[in-house]
């Protein structure tokens, strides 16, 4: 890449920002040397790496800890040098961030394989974490355990400090020795302890002098009966610092030994660390993965004329093989300006679209515009998300040039213009159909007849080349080029006339209006000036700029009500979704209404059963005619029938779904379905050749019940069935489905039993021997009055009352057998109790 396109660009600024989210000092500066690559394979890689790095710091807490940038002490190490315990502290910190990452990298391998290939080259080299470890301390100290003949060394030292103290202190309690000293105080002077003598007193006491006061009035003397000891402690303190030097010599050398390992490991850490940045910085600024495309080669053959000399082409009819992905950015921002204030800008250009030109007022945003094309192209290929919406689309380009700003040099004597002119010069010498060029009024700082044809024939040598260009300009005969010329298109920045400032959008397709005439009249100028002006400007550029003007206002009404369109369909959307969640609650509550119905029903017929078989024995043993029974029993049947016909769910109005279908330019539309799905219609499924029934149906997907199984599948991939089905799959079976309450007109008082005491016992709350005592009162009572089965409803809790009811029941002689509640009845909550048939 150019270096200095790239400062033009302002590209530094970005790396600097991004070298702020780097957590040490080997990924800032790998982010400030950051360069984009021209390898499409490399530029898809880094965005992986970026993508997966902000999935995982979405998801974990990860960091890379208390890492340090330790090269230069491993190196060290490596020549022979001897590290300093805070060295190898930091180098034992880096090397646990470093071995936990990997640890986290690996278990995570599968989801992050980007990531992981980084974390490959992570060190880790045996014992040497547990080598610093037992021999320096947190503080930064050589420990007593480093080596048994330090620890002995040390001991001494005590020892010998101790004997020295209490030799000193004597000089300052003895009464003959303590009145002559400056104060009652043991200090030290070149590492030997001394204590404060008055200079009057010199003579008194035998001693050696280390150092007076500034004033003369003190000496630090060292008694001469404590030289020996002093002697001896200073012995040791040197015999303790050899000691500990080649102890960190020992672990230096084994530092050293693992520098081949370490170094690489900490650039991958450093790699790792950049991307955990890139991520952050995206997040920061709001950005999107861009899709990256590869500019093919060029397939165009050279041009010859029959006499075998290069042929002219023509821009608009040569083969321009040059680009074969377009630009697409949506809701575009310049990376270095504030997010919530910037406006945002749309730039998709078609399909053999080759150049931009844009038009508009100064200061209206031309230049930000190149500027935030040019950033988020070098920033895609960098591997930093773009900050654009979700879909942005750019190619892989080989080079980005850049003529921005003004080239005015007075030691090489260049104006503007020459300036502006050796910059295209080079450009044109090396850009080619893989190249971005980006030039910012393009033919200014001459005269403006000269210009605006030196700036025609600069576009269409770059047009003619297949170079991919953006131009900002004033000159309306740029915007007559754009307009006639294939490849090219006109784009402008509005400008609020009544407002007199710009309003920064970008609108493709049409040229920028000249608002001179317009400010001048807005800011005062005399309305004769201003007629004067006018009719020196040709018709039909008056004609041309009103027509201008029109369009532009009609686009703007046009975009409010496509806008006021929009908010209304959503609306729309989102109350027809409210709507259907409205009524599909409902109707759940209405299964669940009527489950309850049915279950009471099946239970009323089970209890009618059953006493219709206890009295057909009664009359056997009465030999009684049993015929009174066949109109009961038919009754019975005719209500176990209507019990168990089943209950359809209705069909609920759902949105009409929308799938996608791929449109012959590469892109893709929404369409609708032929027919909108319905809540229990059988479809066939085509992705996985297998039938289903519709369950739930969301704005764009359904889910489907195939068998046992419930999956969320795409209406795109659903094909309607021809036939309906009766009921959605999945349901209970007829006998188990559950109905409105049916009532009979046979009491038990006819049966000659005793009144139903309930399908249910609730004892929730009670104390065990209360409950139970309310158990065995209510089996009574339900064993005679014939019920099948019974629920007892204990709940959950702590599983005591459970255990208590259910020891009873086992014991029970009016119960046959229980079992744990069915999910539908209250899962453990609840056992179902099988009565003893009478």
């Amino acid at each position: 890449m150019d270096s200095k396109t790239l400062h033009v660009i302002e590209y530094p600024k970005i790396l600097e920002r991004l070298a702020a989210f780097c957590d040490f000092s080997a990924s800032a500066e790998l982010a400030r040397q950051l360069t984009p690559t021209t390898s499409y394979d490399l530029a898809l890689s880094r965005q992986a790496e970026t993508s997966e790095a902000r999935q995982l710091l979405a998801t974990q807490d990860i960091s890379i800890g208390g890492a340090h940038d330790i090269r230069d002490a491993v190196q060290l190490a490596a020549r022979g040098g001897v590290l300093e315990p805070k060295e190898l502290l930091d180098i034992q910190n880096t090397l646990i961030a470093t071995r936990t990452l990997r640890r986290t990298l690996e278990k995570l391998a599968a989801d992050y394989p980007h990531l992981w290939n980084i974390a490959l080259s992570l060190p880790v080299p045996s014992g040497l974490v547990e080598a610093i470890s037992r021999t320096v301390s947190e503080g930064g100290e050589v420990l007593d355990s480093a080596s048994p003949k330090l620890a002995t060394i040390r001991r001494e030292i005590r020892a010998a400090h101790e004997r020295l103290m209490t030799r000193l202190q004597k000089y300052l309690t003895d009464s003959s020795t303590a009145s002559k000293l400056q104060e009652a105080l043991i200090t030290q002077r070149d590492g030997r302890y001394v204590i404060p003598l008055r200079s009057e007193f010199k003579g008194q006491l035998k001693s050696i002098v280390h150092d007076q006061s500034a004033s003369g009035a003190t000496l630090f003397v060292e008694p001469l009966p404590v030289v020996e000891l002093n002697n001896k402690y200073r012995e040791l303190q040197l015999a303790e610092r050899d000691e500990v030097r080649r102890i960190l010599a020992k672990l230096s050398t084994q530092v050293g030994a693992s520098a081949s390992e370490i170094i690489p490991g900490i650039e991958a850490l450093a790699e790792l660390d950049l991307a955990f940045a890139k991520a952050k910085y995206a997040d920061e600024i709001m950005a999107a993965e861009p899709i990256l495309h590869q500019i093919k080669e060029s397939r165009e053959k050279r041009v010859e004329s029959s006499e075998g000399e290069p042929a002219t082409r023509n821009p608009s009819t040569s083969l321009r093989a040059g680009l074969q992905s377009t630009i697409c950015l949506l809701q575009a921002r310049h990376p270095l300006l504030d997010a919530t204030s910037v406006v945002p800008i749309d730039i998709d250009l078609a399909p053999g679209t080759f150049a931009l030109v844009i038009t508009g007022p100064n200061t209206g945003g031309k230049t930000v515009s190149l500027k935030t094309v040019g950033l988020l192209a070098v920033m895609a290929q960098s591997g930093l998300h773009i900050p654009a919406q979700s879909g942005s689309e750019l190619p892989c380009f080989q080079a980005v040039y850049a003529d921005i700003g003004d080239e005015q040099s007075i030691e090489q004597s260049l104006s503007t213009f020459s300036g502006h002119i050796t910059n295209i010069v080079h450009i044109m010498k090396k850009a080619d159909h893989r190249s971005l060029v980006i030039l910012d009024e393009l033919g200014a700082g001459t005269d403006p007849q000269e210009g605006a044809a030196l700036a025609r024939a600069i576009l269409a040598h770059l047009l003619d080349s297949g170079v991919t260009t953006f131009v900002a300009t004033h000159y309306p005969e740029l915007k007559t080029f754009a307009h006639s010329t294939p490849g090219v298109v006109n784009a402008s920045l509005e400008f609020d006339i009544q407002t007199l400032r710009p309003t920064y959008k970008l609108t493709i397709g049409l040229p920028g209006r000249s608002n001179a005439l317009a400010i001048a009249q807005r800011l005062g100028l005399p309305e004769a000036i201003i007629v004067a002006a006018r009719s020196e400007i040709n018709p039909d550029e008056l004609r041309t700029d009103k027509l201008l003007g029109d369009i532009h206002r009609q686009r703007k009404i046009a975009f409010k009500e496509s806008e006021k369109a929009e908010r209304s369909r959503s609306e729309a959307r989102r109350l027809e979704r409210e709507l259907a969640e409205r009524l599909e609650k409902i109707e759940d509550e209405r299964q669940v209404v009527l489950e309850k119905a049915r279950a009471e029903g099946e239970l009323e017929v089970e209890i009618l059963k059953a006493q219709l078989e206890t009295l057909k024995e009664e009359l056997k043993k009465a030999r009684q005619p049993l015929d009174a029974l066949k109109a009961i029993e038919e009754q019975v049947e005719l209500v176990e029938e209507k019990i168990q016909k089943p209950v359809k769910r209705p069909a609920l109005p759902a949105p009409v779904p929308q799938a996608q279908v791929s449109l012959p330019n590469g892109k893709t539309q929404n369409v609708k379905p032929v027919g909108a799905l319905k809540l229990g219609e059988k479809v066939l499924i085509r992705s996985l050749k297998s039938e289903g029934v519709v369950t739930t149906l969301g704005e764009d997907d359904a889910e489907v019940q195939i068998g046992a199984l419930r999956m969320r599948v795409k209406l795109a991939d659903l094909q309607r069935k021809a036939e309906e089905p009766s009921a959605v799959s999945g349901q209970p079976s007829a006998k188990k489905r559950k109905t409105q309450n049916v009532t009979t007109n046979l009491q038990p008082s006819t049966l000659h039993l005793q009144p139903s005491p309930g399908l249910e016992l609730d004892i929730r709350g009670q104390r065990a021997e209360d409950g139970l005592d309310m158990l065995d009162r209510y089996l009574e009572k339900a064993y005679l009055a014939g019920l099948p089965f019974v629920r007892i409803i204990h709940g959950k809790g702590t599983g005591k009352l459970r255990q208590e009811v259910r020891a009873a029941l086992k014991e029970h002689p009016q119960v046959a057998s229980f079992e744990t509640g069915h999910d539908n009845e209250g899962g453990d909550g609840v056992t179902v109790a099988k009565m003893v048939s009478g």
